[in-house]
């Protein structure tokens, strides 16, 4: 599902058991992230999957990427795996005005 920034912030927020998935490059990763994501690099598809299938699938996902072409295709296959509740970051890091680790 795709939600305007504002959407997923309050929705991360309300959820004390949510994920934040951060499926940039690493060295992306590393210049710029929302507090406390995991980064799965979409990029690297062997360790993408593998990384995927680790995670429990009744747990909810807030996935983003620089603009949320690379979220929106990882919460696509996220779903055709069987996870219930993934939620992509519409526009991505570059329209998030929430707060950032540097």
């Amino acid at each position: 599902m795709n939600l305007d920034k504002l959407t997923w912030q309050k929705q991360f927020i309300s959820e004390e058991s949510a994920i934040i998935l951060d499926v940039r490059t690493p060295e992306e990763f590393e210049i710029s992230r929302i507090p406390n994501s995991k980064n799965i690099d979409f990029y690297n598809p062997q360790n993408f999957m593998q990384e995927i299938e680790k995670l429990d699938k009744d747990s909810s996902y807030y996935v983003y990427c620089r603009t949320g072409v690379r979220s929106a295709n990882s919460c696509q296959l996220m779903s055709e795996l069987g996870f219930k509740k993934v939620y992509n970051l519409l526009g991505g890091i570059v329209e998030w005005n929430g707060e950032i680790n540097n």
